[in-house]
């Protein structure tokens, strides 16, 4: 099967185009037809094995797990969606034919940048709604750790929510999310995408380039930083006595994902959660779309078709 690997860390240009060996489905495993995979920050920052902005211990976890010389797993890719086109025989949730969408983090498996790929039944996998597309249902996966943040932080009704970083794959479904749970939500992002937030549900909606939020007199209950750009020092003056900072880099946090995948889908299903999308790239334009989520421009998700 046609799969993009890389041997090295390194920038975008140590992708490349190759052939590997298509994987055959264990007893609880099923074999899926990738149509479209995500493009995530997560890939980026493992390709180039850029942690310079963690702490040492972290790093050399980070670098044990991914490889210290070079990548233990040539297969980059989050998320996918696709067709089931091969079963196992201990399977008992899909069958052959089935649409489904899946997260690829589980267990460090990764692997969605090919033409096939072999999922555990039991793993970060669920059935596609046939109200969305396939670029639709993969570009959701990216709100799976808004879902979990705002989960973790305990969100209620009727409290000031700020998210940093409103316009991005986490940030766009955060700022909706955080409407549904219903909170008073502002948002943080550069002027050119204030109509596109202000769309989704945003009460308020602060250009960084003009305004600096942590100056500001109001105060919240929760600052999510969707793009691990803050830090607890900087935004502690705008938290009330008991408020909350979570960051998308710094949390920690790797959500189990398999129920607010679910959730998330059940919600787009029906017209309560919009995923949202930027770009959508060929497989022989990854390195591209590297450059572009390399690059900071990125708004919202970037989708990558496979087939």
């Amino acid at each position: 099967m046609k799969a993009v690997t890389y041997e090295e860390y390194g920038p975008p240009e140590v992708l490349q185009i190759g052939e590997v060996e298509t994987p055959s489905p264990g007893r609880s495993e099923v074999l899926v037809k990738i149509r479209t995979a995500i493009v995530s920050f997560g890939d980026c920052r493992m390709r180039s094995l850029d942690l310079s902005d963690i702490r040492f211990f972290e790093r050399l976890f980070a670098r044990l797990i991914l490889g210290v010389r070079r990548p233990k797993r040539p297969v980059l890719g989050m998320g996918i969606s696709g067709e089931v086109v091969s079963v196992g025989s201990n399977v008992r949730r899909f069958k052959v034919g089935d649409s489904v969408v899946a997260g690829t983090w589980h267990k460090m498996q990764f692997g969605g940048y090919a033409e096939y790929i072999c999922i555990d039944e039991d793993g970060v996998i669920a059935q596609k709604p046939s109200s969305l597309t396939y670029d639709e249902s993969v570009a959701a996966i990216g709100g799976v750790v808004a879902l979990s943040f705002l989960r973790d932080a305990n969100i209620r009704k009727g409290e000031d929510v700020l998210i940093y970083g409103a316009s991005g794959a986490v940030g766009t479904t955060a700022v909706q999310l955080a409407k549904y749970f219903g909170a008073n939500v502002t948002a943080v992002c550069s002027g050119a995408n204030i109509d596109l937030v202000r769309s989704l549900g945003a009460d308020k909606v602060i250009d960084y380039t003009r305004e600096d939020f942590t100056t500001m007199n109001h105060r919240y209950n929760l600052v999510l930083d969707a793009v691990g750009k803050l830090t607890l020092s900087k935004v502690k003056n705008v938290l009330t006595t008991n408020g909350r900072y979570i960051s998308a880099l710094t949390s920690g946090h790797t959500p189990s994902g398999v129920k607010e995948l679910t959730y998330l889908l059940d919600l787009a299903d029906k017209g309560l959660f919009k995923p949202v999308i930027d770009r959508i790239y060929p497989l022989d334009e990854i390195v591209e779309a590297h450059r572009y989520v390399d690059s900071g421009r990125k708004r919202e998700n970037v989708v990558l078709r496979i087939s």
